[in-house]
């Protein structure tokens, strides 16, 4: 088994605690979203679509694992100040879009910022609820 395949097991594993079933797939989309989204806002390119991704990623971060644990990144289970920086900065790449030295710009790809970026990041908050709506069975609090 490669480490990669390793990597992927204990994230699926992990987010099989967090109620995310199967974990296995939870594990490979995150992943690949993430891999996928992040030379694209790198490079300007598609800035609103990429943020739409981040948007939906740390929204299902926020409410599986991070929302219980307070504001703060340091406490224990790490909170959710950071999740919440990134999906408000994902929100605010979708308003102004890549800006003047993206290749959205170098491409003069039509402008998807503004409202239309409003509208696209609907995409990652939508695909967010509908993922946690599918899939999402939060563990039973036991008893102390």
């Amino acid at each position: 088994m490669s480490t990669t395949e390793k990597l992927l097991e204990g994230t699926g594993r992990w987010f099989e605690s967090l109620g995310m079933k199967p974990g296995w797939l939870h594990a490979r989309l995150a992943t690949y979203t993430e891999l996928g989204i992040a030379p694209l806002l790198f490079l300007g390119l598609l800035t609103p679509l990429a943020a739409a991704g981040a948007i939906g990623v740390m929204l299902v971060a926020l409410i599986t694992n991070h929302l219980k644990n307070g504001y703060f990144i340091f406490r224990p289970g790490e909170g959710y100040e950071y999740v919440l920086y990134i999906l408000l900065s994902a929100f605010g790449l979708c308003l102004l879009g890549g800006g003047k030295y993206s290749l959205d710009n170098a491409f003069n790809i039509p402008h998807m910022y503004g409202g239309y970026g409003f509208l696209i990041s609907l995409l990652g908050v939508v695909g967010a609820i509908g993922l946690l709506i599918v899939f999402w069975r939060p563990p039973a609090k036991t008893a102390e």
